[in-house]
């Protein structure tokens, strides 16, 4: 069994850097808006050069775009028991991560979901975003059954994983972690039950 090597103090750093950049784009964005603030703001806040700024995010957009949380729960997900299905290894997933993530994490992810959610300029990109996820979860669910990624049920699934996510962004709102993380459950729960809607 081969186990991957930690990441080097290389890596670490330029997470690092990447990260602060991000918290300086998202906190200025809050405070004067997403289309009122230029890369050489976000550049100077997080004491870097425009220059340093581009070698971590091609353009501003992708300050917001950019979920740094994807690997972890991506780990979180494939450490689940190989009995779970994966809806189930899902839902076990978004507990376990109540665990891993600090109050400060969410609360800078939930600024970049509100972003994403509300501001004009980035709809085209969470669309591209949604494709994405469809086709992350796709293979995640894949390996786990050990199906085709491309498999039409695998797809079918992940599709509608997705639009849970979407339909439950509203009801979220700027909810805390706990109660996010509860919604987001009770939603999968209902997926889980084949959708009843009963009268």
């Amino acid at each position: 069994m081969t186990t991957e090597k930690p990441p080097g103090l290389r890596e670490r750093k330029k997470a690092k850097t990447r990260a602060a950049i991000q918290e300086h784009a998202l906190r200025l964005f809050r405070d004067q808006g997403y289309a009122e603030t230029t890369v050489q703001e976000i550049a100077a806040a997080a004491e870097v050069s425009p220059a340093t700024f581009f070698r971590y995010f091609a353009t501003k957009e992708d300050t917001v775009v950019f979920d740094r949380l994807d690997p972890v729960m991506i780990d979180v997900f494939r450490a689940q028991p190989a009995e779970l299905n994966p809806t189930d290894a899902l839902r076990a997933t978004l507990k376990d991560s109540m665990r891993t993530l600090t109050e400060a994490e969410w609360e800078l992810e939930s600024q970049r979901q509100q972003l994403v959610l509300n501001a004009p300029e980035l709809r085209a990109r969470m669309l591209d975003q949604l494709y994405a996820g469809i086709d992350l979860l796709a293979a995640l669910a894949a390996e786990r059954v050990g199906r085709s990624a491309d498999d039409f049920a695998i797809r079918a699934w992940a599709g509608a994983v997705v639009g849970v996510v979407m339909a439950t962004y509203q009801i979220t709102g700027h909810a805390n972690m706990q109660d996010y993380f509860e919604i987001i459950d009770r939603a999968f729960a209902h997926l889980q039950a084949g959708l009843p809607l009963g009268k």
